[in-house]
C-alpha cells in the first residue's frame, strides 16, 4: 500500500514515516501544501495523511483541491491540534475521510488508515466511460471500441483528467497544475501533450472525443455533430 504523508513539522513527519515503513507501508511525504497537491495529483496513493496547517496552502485548501480540480477520490486522513466541532466538520465538508487529533499515538494512526483503506476496497474502483472510451483504474488499460490504446504515463494521467471531468471544459491552468504542480515546462507543453494524446484516441477512430474551446481549456465529451 502506497502512503502520501504531508506534515510540515519535521519530528511528527518522521516518527510517522518511520512507522509506517515499519509496518510494511510504501511512503511518499511532503511538506508544503503546493507540493503535497502536485504528489496527490500526479501519483496514485492508496491514502493520504494529511495536516492542516501547512505553509503555502493549507490542509482544507488542499483536499478542496484535490477533490474539485484534480477530482481525486484518494482517501484522506487529516491530522490537526484543532479539537473543536467547526474545524472537524470543516475538514469534513473539504473532502476527508477521517479526522485525527494531535497528540495522537502512532497505533491509532495505522488502525484507522486500515479501516478507512477497507471502507474504501469495499466501495469498489469504477470504470470510466466517455462514449466507447473506456478505463479501468485497477489495470491502467484504456481502450475505445474495444481497442486497447497505447498511452505513455503523462497521456494518461491527462486522459483521466479529463475523463472525470467529461463533459464538462476543464481549464488549461487546472490541467497544468495537475500535470505539473507550479512548474510547468512552458505553455507549449500541455498543447504538445494533447495532440499527442489526439493522436492515440481520436486519430485512428471516425468521430474525434477531444475538443479545444479556445481560450479557456479542453472537454472531453461525444459532443452532437
Amino acid at each position: 500500500m502506497r502512503i502520501l504523508v504531508v506534515e510540515d513539522n519535521v519530528d511528527i513527519l518522521t516518527n510517522v514515516l518511520d512507522y509506517l515503513e515499519l509496518k510494511g507501508y510504501s511512503v511518499d511525504c511532503a511538506q508544503d501544501g503546493l507540493s503535497g497537491l502536485h504528489l496527490a495529483a500526479t501519483h496514485h496513493y492508496d491514502l493520504i495523511v494529511l495536516d492542516i496547517m501547512l505553509p503555502g496552502i493549507d490542509g482544507f485548501q488542499l483536499c478542496q483541491r484535490l477533490r474539485e480540480d484534480a477530482r481525486r477520490d484518494t482517501p484522506i486522513l487529516m491530522l490537526t491540534a484543532r479539537d473543536t466541532l467547526e474545524d472537524r466538520l470543516q475538514g469534513l465538508h473539504a473532502g476527508a475521510d477521517d479526522y485525527l487529533v494531535k497528540p495522537f499515538s502512532l497505533a491509532e494512526l495505522v488502525a484507522r488508515i486500515e479501516a478507512i483503506t477497507r471502507r474504501s476496497r469495499g466501495a469498489g474502483v469504477a470504470e470510466l466511460q466517455v462514449g466507447d472510451l473506456v478505463f479501468n483504474p485497477a489495470t491502467h488499460q484504456a481502450t475505445r471500441a474495444g481497442q486497447p490504446l497505447k498511452l505513455n504515463p503523462m497521456g494518461t494521467k491527462l486522459l483521466v483528467l479529463m475523463m472525470q471531468r467529461s463533459p464538462a471544459v476543464v481549464k488549461r491552468e487546472v490541467l497544468e497544475m495537475a500535470m505539473w504542480g507550479e512548474d510547468t515546462p512552458d505553455r507549449d507543453s500541455l498543447r504538445s501533450h494533447i495532440h499527442q494524446l489526439r493522436q492515440v484516441v481520436d486519430k485512428p477512430f471516425a468521430r474525434p472525443l477531444i475538443h479545444t474551446v479556445h481560450g479557456i481549456g479542453y472537454r472531453l465529451a461525444e459532443l452532437d455533430e
